[in-house]
């Protein structure tokens, strides 16, 4: 993890690519939804919101692997365990997933609106999805990289699994816009904890074999 929190301060470029695309793409909807007084309801901000943390994290935690160099990897492989590499991975992109979805809820908050009712409940299907994301994309970023076309087979591998935590998301995003009781989400969030703890013992059981190869 010191690493990954290394090369990424070190590469400010990509960091600032990204705050700055979540930023413009939030800027959009604020300007385009301004011209119109209350022309934004509780669905549209709830599909807005999950399409620019989707598109924001997608850019920025799926290249875990891809854009490592395959001396990389024979070099990591006799510095550590494989187990190890693929849970700093989780762990690093699980905070960079967490902070662009909090960065995005503010700057939704500030720009467009703040129809969360239940910030606490909203916050931890935050968690819950960041984590889900960062474990299903840096898997499927391995996979991939063993590939010639490794950017298409991410896109088609991992949208299976981002789809389902997605659907997790929006429905208790829907309870929570709709002000229901949080007994009403425990089904959805109990399913997103057992895709996070599925898809993490998957990458890391599996993960050995991939890097092997």
């Amino acid at each position: 993890m010191q690493k990954e929190f290394a090369l990424e301060l070190r590469r400010k470029s990509v960091i600032s690519g990204i705050g700055l695309y979540l930023f413009s793409l939030i800027f959009i909807c604020y300007l385009t939804f301004s011209l119109r007084i209350n022309s934004i309801n509780e669905a549209t901000w709830s599909a807005l919101f999950w399409l620019a943390i989707l598109f924001s994290v997608i850019n920025s935690v799926a290249k875990s692997f891809i854009g490592e160099k395959k001396g990389t990897f024979i070099y990591y492989y006799s510095l550590v365990s494989p187990q190890a590499i693929i849970l700093s991975k989780i762990f690093y992109n699980a905070i960079l997933c967490l902070v662009l979805s909090l960065a995005g809820y503010g700057l939704f908050s500030i720009f467009i609106s703040n129809p969360i009712q239940d910030t606490a409940l909203f916050i931890v299907t935050l968690i819950l999805t960041s984590i889900g994301f960062a474990a299903s994309l840096s898997l499927i970023s391995g996979i991939a990289s063993k590939a010639n076309n490794s950017n298409i087979l991410m896109a088609v591998l991992s949208f299976p699994v981002i789809l389902s935590i997605l659907l997790m998301a929006i429905k208790i995003t829907k309870n929570v816009l709709d002000g229901l009781d949080r007994a009403s989400s425990l089904d959805e969030l109990l399913n997103l904890l057992a895709i996070n703890c599925i898809v993490g013992s998957l990458a890391y059981l599996l993960f050995p074999y991939i890097w092997r190869s």
